[in-house]
């Protein structure tokens, strides 16, 4: 007798959901638990997260502090929508923010709460930059993401996401952003050129938005001295700069604010993400109170009152109340710094090199197409993680901020495994061409 032909568990999703959903294909089963760093699926086979819900989850997958806050709140009937009214829950996530986050870096922003989305926060920055220089332009940077809305993906520079607007995204300059062509090419220089000669035909821009570390364009770092020149040219310019911080904030460099090693305040801050803690949709906008010019309900959204996101969000600040989080952020960071160049060492074969700092890294490859089938074996090995960069030459690893030390390691050793294993692959098809 034959044996009974598997259904493909994921032939559901693929009659009735669009075309558009991507990381199921990169991850074919179907998951039904997760907690702190591990994820399983309904066959009960166990992974390691090293995704983090695209750096959503820093505090891991159902963090018990944050579940226990949230269950109690819900249990006891409390405020779950309230669009933008005052309640409780919103008074004590804004006092912790302001006493444990704000107050420590000397930073006087006021808070914003447009719609829940890394995009909307983006979208609002934006929006709050023109109104508030009456100009138009925005300068953003070589291989930029900052959403997929209108308004954000004017400042992105992936071609193929820009082509997903369906109409043509203005108002915009893009210039190179810090070792775009090469370390020693200033790109500082090359951009207030545009901005002091008459002739180059770019105006006078409301602000400039960058990452400090650009997550979905390659994991590419800005150096500190770079970014510090980048505020003053916006400062001699009276350019606003906008630094977001959906993806590269909240701890996931190695400090709360990406920015802060480089000793520089932005004027407007973009999060979300994280910002939820237990991975709630949840977005701010930061900013000068000199900036909050902002007409009553001028930008809003249904949903921007996510009270149980304002209650594992409070939660979550209770880790930054000391340096000993971001000491311990520190120390495994420096693990995985010193495992990457070991693999770009050991395996010359995928002519890598590391990029990004803090819990946001990776290796960048040369050799088409590897980045990809590395994070394919990894999956098969029980590791998720994800590619980025324009061409996904980058596999890059998302671990969460309390991920363990043993199964960072364990995580780490299966990583190497994957490359190993391509390597070997490679050098098969080399020998038989």
């Amino acid at each position: 007798m034959y044996p009974k032909k598997q259904e493909n568990p994921l032939s559901l999703f693929e009659q009735l959901e669009s075309e558009v959903r991507s990381y199921c294909r990169s991850f074919p089963t179907i998951f039904t638990k997760a907690s702190g760093s591990k994820m399983w699926d309904e066959s009960g086979k166990e992974y390691l997260d090293f995704l983090s819900g695209a750096g959503s989850l820093n505090y891991g997958h159902n963090n018990p502090k944050m579940k226990k806050k949230l269950v109690e709140y819900i249990l006891s009937d409390q405020i779950t929508h309230s669009l933008d009214m005052a309640t409780a829950a919103k008074k004590h996530f804004l006092q912790q923010f302001n006493e444990i986050i704000l107050k420590p870096r000397n930073l006087d922003y006021k808070i914003m709460f447009p719609g829940p989305t890394g995009t909307n926060t983006v979208e609002s920055a934006l929006k709050l930059a023109r109104k508030v220089t009456g100009r138009t332009n925005i300068i953003s940077f070589t291989n930029s993401f900052h959403g997929m809305t209108i308004g954000s993906l004017s400042v992105t520079g992936n071609a193929m996401k820009r082509k997903g607007a369906g109409i043509p995204l203005q108002n915009t300059v893009s210039m190179p952003f810090d070792n775009y062509l090469d370390e020693d090419f200033d790109t500082v220089e090359y951009l207030e050129r545009f901005l002091e000669d008459n002739g180059s035909g770019v105006d006078k821009p409301a602000a400039m938005i960058l990452e400090t570390v650009q997550g979905e364009g390659g994991i590419n770092a800005a150096r500190f001295t770079w970014l510090k020149r980048i505020e003053e040219v916006c400062r001699k310019w009276d350019i606003l700069l906008i630094v977001d911080d959906v993806q590269a904030g909240v701890g996931r460099t190695g400090t709360f604010f990406s920015f802060e090693p480089a000793g520089i305040k932005p004027d407007i801050v973009c999060l979300s993400k994280s910002i939820g803690g237990y991975g709630l949709p949840l977005a701010l906008t930061l900013f000068n109170r000199n900036l909050d010019i902002w007409k009553p309900g001028e930008h809003n959204g249904t949903f921007r009152g996510n009270n149980h996101a304002f209650v594992t969000a409070a939660e979550s600040l209770e880790y930054w109340k000391d340096s000993s989080f971001e000491e311990e952020i520190k120390e495994k960071a420096d693990i995985i710094t010193a495992f990457l160049h070991d693999i770009v060492n050991q395996y010359p074969e995928i002519k890598g090199n590391v990029r990004g700092r803090g819990f946001m890294q990776g290796i960048g490859t040369d050799v088409d197409g590897i980045a990809e089938t590395i994070c394919r074996e990894a999956f098969k090995r029980g590791l998720i993680m994800e590619t980025s960069g324009p061409n996904s030459e980058v596999f890059k690893l998302f671990p969460a901020l309390t991920i363990s030390k043993e199964d960072l390691k364990k995580g780490l050793q299966i990583i190497e495994e994957s490359v190993k294993a391509v390597v070997v692959v490679r050098k098969k098809e080399l020998a038989t061409a």
